[in-house]
């Protein structure tokens, strides 16, 4: 890796109305190659307010984002962070809500 594309991990203090309400966003995102990748959508996705926890893995494409969706306008808002992440950088992020129907396999999780 580049020591011009190390990324630092975004750190911030939450407000207490950030945790009145909790809501879990899934992220499929495509464009991720490495860690640093990962690294700067999470600072994307961190530095909004209302967003109180990331979890980005470069190798499944995923994120995981805890949020208040009284205070921003929820997946929307994500998915625009997760696209302004590689501006500046020359990488393209893109990111879709995962599709869950609630059954685990055909048997329906039984």
């Amino acid at each position: 890796m580049e020591h011009s594309c190390h990324v630092e991990p975004l750190e911030r203090k939450f407000a207490t109305a950030e945790y009145q309400k909790m809501d879990v966003a899934l992220l499929a995102i495509s464009g991720m190659g490495c860690p640093t990748c990962a690294a700067r959508i999470h600072n994307g996705l961190i530095s909004l307010y209302g967003v109180t926890d990331v979890t980005v893995n470069h190798i499944t494409g995923s994120a995981r984002v805890v949020y208040n969706p009284d205070l921003m306008a929820g997946i929307p808002a994500l998915i625009e962070a997760v696209a302004q992440a590689g501006n500046g950088t020359g990488h393209i992020y893109h990111a879709m809500p995962f599709e869950y129907d609630g059954q685990e396999g055909e048997n329906n999780g039984r």
